[in-house]
């Protein structure tokens, strides 16, 4: 596009240069981007134990704070996508133990093949993110009241299923039944580079990160995330399907729990129906520490990762360096705080040098 000529005062035309295509500066695109605090934050994480833990910097260490990151980031990637659509989902741990629980008693009690189960699952999971993105649209509700709603529902219905159906608070053992091989193949294999083992989670995790970063940065779909987080209102005015837009975001959140809960069940091939409580505010400081607004419109699929890296290196180093793990929630509270902080300053200096 060219750009158009004004008029000065005295008429004569006077050329201007469209936005559009002005050069930006290697620093500034450096600065804009979400993710940058994180890495920054993660490199001194990484480099302080390397220091203090002894086994930090082992194959078979890197192999284990990997396996810890992805299992926060399979859920981080699709919970930063919402958040930078500008909702939540208080909901999206328990959903990750309900996606396991589905799939586990469906399969026992219809002495299915276990990939039976999978599907169902499946269904199932993706028609409960469904429903969270309907009653957020059609009830103009708060998505913190209405995901509240639904992780109460939730952990009700897990523990009160579970109970009603196998008799205890815990699913019976499908390791015997067909298809569990095939399954856990797909969901909790290990497989081995350089002579060291790596579960099939980080692979998930990675796939999920290229998948949302695309979607993100490169198709319309990224743009309507983009604009419903920033300005809702605005982006209904230019014809953004807002509705369709954060109904789809929230299956995508239930489809990150459907693989977490996958794996979750045939890592130990049964489940206890109280797991997940709490793990949706992990989910969300992993995004914002990866640079996600709170307030919507502003993050990406990669700070999400580099967030859940962050997690992962905090909670396996404090084992390696041999420190008393009760400390563990401190140092995930200071790297929130010191994060948004880094975060919220590399954004003015950005602004400050558009």
């Amino acid at each position: 596009m060219s750009a158009t000529p004004e008029r000065t005062a005295a008429g004569a035309p006077h050329k201007t240069t469209d936005e559009r295509i002005l050069r930006t500066s290697p620093l500034r695109k450096l600065l804009a981007r979400p993710e940058l605090g994180s890495l920054v934050g993660a490199l001194a994480v990484f480099v302080f134990f390397a220091f203090a833990a002894d086994g930090f910097l082992r194959a078979a260490s890197l192999s284990t704070v990997l396996y810890a990151s992805s299992t926060i980031g399979i859920m981080a990637v699709p919970v930063a996508l919402l958040m930078i659509g500008g909702e939540f989902d208080l909901s999206a741990g328990v959903l990750v133990t309900s996606s396991a629980l589905i799939s586990s008693m469906f399969s026992y009690q219809m002495t299915a093949n276990t990939r039976a189960g999978v599907g169902v699952s499946l269904l199932v999971t993706l028609a409960i993110g469904a429903f969270n993105g309907f009653m957020l649209t059609r009830t103009g509700l708060p998505s913190f009241i209405v995901t509240l709603g639904t992780f109460l529902m939730l952990t009700g219905m897990n523990l009160g299923f579970t109970k009603l159906i196998d008799g205890t608070v815990s699913t019976k053992t499908i390791a015997d039944m067909e298809g569990f091989t095939s399954a856990r193949d797909v969901f909790a294999s290990t497989f081995t580079v350089g002579g060291v083992d790596f579960k099939v989670t980080i692979l998930w995790w990675l796939g999920l990160v290229a998948l949302a970063s695309w979607i993100l940065l490169r198709t319309r779909a990224g743009n309507w995330i983009f604009a419903a987080g920033g300005n809702e209102d605005a982006a209904r005015a230019v014809g953004v399907p807002v509705a369709k837009t954060k109904i789809g975001l929230y299956m995508g959140v239930a489809f990150g729990a459907w693989i977490s809960g996958q794996h979750l069940l045939f890592s130990f091939d049964a489940v206890q129906s109280g797991e997940g409580v709490g793990n949706e505010l992990i989910y969300i400081i992993a995004a914002v520490i990866g640079g996600c607004l709170i307030t919507g419109g502003y993050g990406s699929a990669i700070g999400s990762a580099v967030g859940a890296l962050l997690f992962g290196m905090t909670s396996k180093g404090i084992v390696f360096a041999e420190w008393n793990p009760d400390w563990f929630k401190f140092f995930l509270g200071a790297m929130l705080l010191l994060a948004t902080l880094l975060n919220a300053w590399v954004r003015k200096r950005a602004e400050a040098t558009a």
